[in-house]
Order: C-alpha cells, then structure tokens, then sequence
C-alpha cells in the first residue's frame, strides 16, 4: 500500500513508545510531530521540551508547537500538509471538530484504559488506585467528547501486586504502542468497523493533584497499599510526622499489607530493626521505603537509625 500521510500528536512520555514505532513502520510516512510548547520546569525554570519534542528532534522529524490546537493558524498549516491520519497519544489539549474532520481517515487515539472506564487524564492511577484486577489500552476513533469516541481496538494487562503507576504506564504504553501499528493498516483499509462505547461502566478519571497523595489512616490498609503504589511517583503518598515547630512531610514509597485486628489508625505499631508498622482503619501497613522531606529515601533501619521513632508515635 501507499504510506499512508500522518501527523502525530503527542507531548507526555507515554506517546513516545507509540511515535517510536510508527516512525518504523512501513505504512507510515509521518510528516509532522504536534507537542506542546515549551514549558518552564525545575528550580530556575527553565523551558523544557517536551519527551515526545526530544524524541521527534533525535528522529528528524518535523515539529510544531501550537499554543491552542484548534488556532486557525494551526489548522490553516495542517491543511497544507494534508495528512490522511492523525494519531495522537497523550497530547493535553481536547481537538477541535475542525481539526477531528480535517483528514480524509480522521483522528485516532491510544488511551491507557479499557474505555469507557476511566476517561480521562488519569486512567493509569485511579486504575490501581480502584483496586482493579485489570486494565489495558485502547485505539479508539476520536469524536469531540472526552475520550467518548467509537473504539478500534483494545488490549488488557492484568495488574500485579508488584506494579505501580510507573510501571504500568511504562506497559500499556508499550502496548499501546504495538497496538496502534497493529491496528492503523486494518483501519486505513476498511476492516475494522468502529464500535459505539457502552454507557454502562463509563468512569472519569480527573486530573491528579499534590493533595491527592495525602494518606488517610482512617482507611483500610489495603486501600493504602494502593494509594501508595498510584502515586508512584507522582504526586508521592505522604504523611507527617510529629514534631516542633511543625510537622515534618514523610513520603511513603513502598509498604505491604498487614492484617491486624486492633489497629489504631496513623499510630506507629512498630518501629524498630526489624521494621515500621503503621496502624490502618483496618489491618495494617509495614513500610518498606520512606523519605523525611529534603532527605534521602531509605529502608527502615537506614531511616530509625537518623530519625528515631517508636511504638505510639502517632502520624497524621
């Protein structure tokens, strides 16, 4: 077949993988890479380019870098280079139907859930956050909703007690990636029929924010668990310690799960060489990795040894 003519748009990490290989392969000619501008990122915030930017410069690729999508002046460039396709994988802005309309195949979309679960900017956390035994990516056709649009394809993982946000962004968008290339030939020639989403079981999964990381010892242990592992890394599951002036910022990283009967939630069950234990609504949580803020992140013993703590303590 005739390469097809495609624009990629993407800005996050998680579309690198899937402009990594449709740049190899066969029938795509990608004409241009769409991220977002620059943004000032660090302590002297300085402007940063995007993963995608960096990746699409080492490749050769053409780059642009609209403000607003949906710009006339940006649609006025995208119709000269009159693509066939647009793919686009993590990119922050929601298209316009002028630009969903522009070429002759229209917009397609890699998204880290199983849709209609989990629309949205954060499928990936509220997933593990959820406490779900699964999830996956989906190609799906995009419409002028919130990843409302009929879906293409999809692929499901399954989500391991060893996983956290991290790497299970880095799995689906490897999947996704291999998905995207898998099912873009297939589409472009007619043998996939677009299928409606179902309204039953759609969900939204909001945008994360720093406070979302704070960790309610009301809760149960195991919801905890997977609060840490969500936020993994970021916004980080914190708590605070207690002390004077005020109460120090504790980021939590690794922790299991303990049953434990007669929990007094936030209170420290343990603390000693062989471990930290942090009474939970229900059961309990061993802390297996923990950084005081503006420290270093260490095991237990590493930690008690410079910042002694002891059993009653109590966490907030």
């Amino acid at each position: 077949m005739t390469p097809l003519r495609i624009v990629f748009m993407g800005t996050s990490e998680l579309a690198c993988a899937s402009l990594a290989e449709l740049r190899l392969a066969p029938f795509a000619n990608v004409l241009a890479v769409v991220t977002q501008p620059d943004r000032p990122k660090g302590r002297d915030l300085r402007l940063q380019p995007s993963p995608v930017k960096q990746l699409a410069q080492q490749s050769g690729l053409p780059v642009l870098q609209p403000e607003r999508a949906g710009s006339p002046e940006f649609l006025a460039q995208l119709r000269r280079l009159q693509p066939d396709l647009i793919t686009v994988a993590a990119y922050g802005q929601i298209l316009p139907q002028a630009m969903l309309d522009l070429p002759r195949l229209g917009c397609v979309n890699v998204h880290a859930s199983l849709l209609p679960k989990y629309r949205g900017a954060a499928p990936i956390q509220r997933a593990i956050l959820n406490d779900e035994r699964e999830t996956g990516v989906t190609i799906m056709r995009m419409d002028a909703g919130l990843d409302t649009g009929p879906i293409l394809t999809q692929d499901a993982t399954p989500i391991q007690p060893a996983d956290d946000a991290q790497s299970l962004h880095d799995r689906l968008a490897r999947m996704g990636a291999k998905l995207l290339v898998r099912t873009i030939p297939d589409y472009a020639a007619g043998k996939i029929t677009p299928q409606p989403q179902p309204a039953q079981g759609a969900s939204y999964a909001r945008k994360l924010a720093k406070e979302d990381g704070h960790l309610d010892w009301q809760q149960p242990a195991r919801a905890l668990w997977n609060r840490i592992r969500a936020f993994k890394p970021w916004p980080g599951a914190f708590t605070f310690l207690p002390g004077q002036p005020k109460k120090r910022l504790l980021k939590i990283w690794e922790a299991e799960v303990l049953e434990s009967p007669a929990s007094q939630p936030g209170v420290l069950e343990q603390a000693d060489k062989t471990g930290i234990t942090v009474g939970c609504g229900a059961g309990a949580l061993r802390i297996l990795a923990l950084q005081l803020e503006g420290g270093k992140r260490l095991g237990p013993q590493e930690f008690l040894s410079g910042h002694p703590l002891q059993a009653g303590d109590k966490l907030g």
